[in-house]
């Protein structure tokens, strides 16, 4: 069975369409974890609990969370979700990778959720610009100045291991890395 694949229709599914496959998560996005399981197998008939299980336990950006018999996606969702994450008060520098197509427009306008209730950053440089990759070709690199975001009165939170959101980051808060 290829975990890749699983883990990214349990995204989807999680973050995007639950409705699609008889899903109605609770108001922080949980849905009960056996669901979940069948909802997959109806694309891929030989996953298990364990499987999903062993996905949330091994996922390099922490994407995934079981609370009890439930599992939510921790970040990325379309639709509205109460998440609760813990603030991050730390981190003074975060990154951002988008093909350089986006750029001018992200410069005078900062970034913007888009389709998702959050803009996505990370603490980890390769990390963005592996993200970024996923976009188009001729990624940058953008360096968020943290402390501008909360100055701006943002809050940065905490979403999977390296992964940082924020409602949106002004361009004043962003640079360029030459």
């Amino acid at each position: 069975m290829n975990r890749l694949k699983v883990s990214r229709l349990m995204a989807y599914i999680l973050r995007h369409s639950p409705g699609e496959f008889g899903l109605k998560p609770d108001v922080e996005g949980f849905v009960p974890l056996d669901k979940l399981v069948r909802a997959l197998q109806t694309v891929y008939p030989d996953v298990t609990e364990e499987f999903v299980k062993e996905i949330v336990e091994n996922d390099p950006k922490g994407r995934y969370e079981i609370r009890g018999n439930k599992i939510r996606a921790r970040y990325g969702h379309s639709f509205e979700v109460s998440l609760k994450h813990e603030e991050d008060r730390e981190s003074k520098v975060l990154y951002h990778g988008t093909p350089r197509r986006n750029l001018e427009p992200i410069l005078k306008e900062g970034l913007k959720p888009m389709r998702r209730q959050f803009v996505h950053l990370t603490t980890n440089r390769e990390e963005a610009l592996e993200t970024g990759g996923r976009h188009g070709r001729g990624v940058v690199l953008l360096i968020i100045d943290a402390e501008c975001l909360r100055r701006k009165g943002l809050k940065v939170y905490k979403a999977g291991r390296n992964v940082r959101i924020v409602e949106s980051v002004p361009p004043e808060c962003i640079t360029l890395e030459v």
